[in-house]
């Protein structure tokens, strides 16, 4: 599901270290979320924009719609902030990564997102999140089928392999 981590951030995005102190006081909190990232091969190496993720998620939206796998949106999208320091609050970059690494219409795409013909639908699905999960920071994984006798099984932040090992059994 969709979430806004701060939907106080710019439209336009902001400086990574600049929006940090403001936020945290710095960001010696990404420090170990970093270090627990290089061993999956996500580096971090060029995270410098602190992007408003609106925008993005209709773009995710917009490509679940024409079928393309939702994994495959994320991992563009992760890799275009963390990894090669692209901002994805703006409309031209989104277009980019929807027509090169998505296989979208730019065109399609920019109609979208310029006029956030998906934005209704992320606001509702990201309320809707914190309504019924109690979504409150990502990474939030949700186990368990819908509609199962009881509630399903709930984990925010990062993981590690062993903690999912042990939700999966209980």
């Amino acid at each position: 599901m969709p979430y806004m981590i701060d939907p106080g951030t710019k439209p336009g995005g902001e400086e990574f270290e600049a929006y940090n102190i403001r936020r945290w006081g710095g960001s010696g909190w990404t420090r170990h979320m970093k270090s627990e990232g290089r061993k999956d091969g996500a580096t971090f190496k060029s995270w410098v924009t602190w992007p408003n993720t609106f925008k993005a998620h209709q773009l995710i939206r917009l490509a679940e719609n024409k079928g393309v796998d939702t994994n495959l949106s994320n991992k563009a999208l992760f890799e275009a902030v963390y990894e090669e320091g692209q901002n994805i609050s703006l409309v031209d970059t989104l277009v980019q990564i929807g027509s090169n690494k998505l296989g979208l219409s730019a065109e399609e795409v920019r109609d979208c997102l310029e006029f956030d013909r998906l934005g209704d639908e992320i606001k509702n699905d990201i309320n809707i999140g914190r309504r019924k999960h109690d979504i409150s920071g990502v990474p939030f994984f949700i186990i368990g089928a819908e509609g199962r006798k009881g509630l399903p099984y709930a984990m925010s932040g990062a993981q590690s392999p062993n903690k999912f090992l042990q939700t999966f059994e209980t």
